[in-house]
């Protein structure tokens, strides 16, 4: 008996499972993904973690990657006003209409157009030079003081940014070089302005808004954060991308410090119920099956435990596959679909077997004879 059996497995080996057609047939094959799923960049930046590798699981709704956002902040300390953007919004739509994505108007809300009028007659005073500290004095009685900074020179004149001391607007002041006001050391005239609303521009599309409208911040205090390209419908998603669908990491296609652009694929994935049993037939058993016919499947490494995987043909190739050298046997490929579990891996060896007593789901009832 222990010979004839080993004759039996031999011929299966040989013919490729066709010695037993009468009863059943078998094939070995592997589990492959029927689908790929890319996961795209909603948005253009600097890829931050990328904390999945391939072949890892993944479930649906898990973080894949970040994608990280431009922080723009306050340049100077004040109040916050003129807060044009929302979020979603592209700044640059928004600063062509308002020249800002918002304003700060400053704390030190006097600058002095000052010039080198009644400046005292000497040649050092007549070098004005950016940043130096300087001292104001009212014309009309003195009694207002304060102290500044020169922030910009012009051809006629140059501006000094207030830093101290309170002034009516249009107020006529002097300008020192000396605390003591001395009046060798006065390098010019000018008039109290009111300071100008500091503009904030940003570049992208507004991703987080950390402001509103009225409030106060200090020099370097986070206003918003832009990403790259023009947010889809406006809407401003988070700044990490989740995985759509429950799955198994196929390539990642985007490392941490890697330049993204919106729509550039970050990673693939399997999406696990795409799963299928990818088989070679030899071209003398392609009319014993048929698409839809239901199969059995084990794992080969498995074999010898109960548990089976239920399926059914779901394609078988019109065209054969390249022929191995040496050899005049032909094969098509043929997939089967199943219901994976937790064991179930991506290249794992599977075990199909075909019952010719069970015929494809369609052809499974018969017309009963009249009576």
């Amino acid at each position: 008996m222990k010979k004839v059996f080993a004759i039996l497995m031999a011929l299966v080996l040989v013919l490729g499972g066709t010695a037993l057609a009468e009863t059943e047939l078998s094939y070995e094959g592997k589990v492959v993904a029927g689908e790929t799923i890319p996961v795209a960049a909603p948005f253009g930046g600097r890829m931050g973690e990328v904390p999945l590798h391939k072949g890892d699981p993944v479930q649906e709704g898990d973080t894949l990657a970040t994608i990280k956002t431009t922080l723009n902040y306050a340049p100077v300390e004040g109040t916050v006003t003129g807060l044009y953007v929302a979020e979603g919004d592209n700044t640059e739509d928004i600063n062509a209409r308002y020249e800002a994505s918002l304003y700060i108007e400053p704390t030190r809300k006097y600058t002095v157009d000052a010039n080198s009028e009644k400046a005292f007659n000497t040649n050092d005073n007549y070098f004005i030079h950016l940043g130096e500290r300087v001292y104001l004095k009212c014309t009309q009685d003195g009694t207002h003081e304060g102290t500044g900074m020169v922030t910009k020179l012009t051809e006629t004149g140059y501006t000094i940014e207030v830093t101290g001391g309170e002034f009516y607007l249009d107020e006529k002041v002097y300008v020192y070089r000396d605390e003591k006001y001395s009046k060798e050391k006065r390098i010019g005239k000018g008039t109290v302005k009111r300071a100008a609303a500091v503009p904030v521009k940003g570049a992208g599309s507004v991703l987080r808004l950390h402001v509103k409208s009225g409030d106060f911040v200090e020099r370097g205090e986070l206003l918003f954060e832009t990403v790259e390209g023009v947010l889809d419908g406006y809407y401003a998603p988070d700044n990490t991308v989740k995985s759509p669908v429950t799955g198994v990491i196929e390539s990642v296609e985007k490392n941490p410090g890697d330049t993204a652009a919106k729509g550039d694929t970050l990673v693939k994935i399997a999406p696990t119920k795409s799963f299928q049993v990818e088989f070679d037939v030899p071209e003398e058993d392609l009319f014993l099956l048929e698409e839809g016919a239901p199969v059995e499947m084990e794992l080969r490494w498995d074999s010898s435990s109960e548990k089976l995987y239920t399926g059914k043909i779901v394609s078988i190739s019109r065209m054969n596959e390249e022929q191995k050298e040496g050899t005049d046997k032909k094969v098509y490929k043929a997939y089967a679909s199943f219901e994976p579990d937790e064991r179930i891996r991506l290249g794992m060896s599977m075990l199909i077997y075909l019952n010719e007593a069970a015929p494809a789901e369609e052809n499974n009832t018969a017309e009963e004879p009249e009576e």
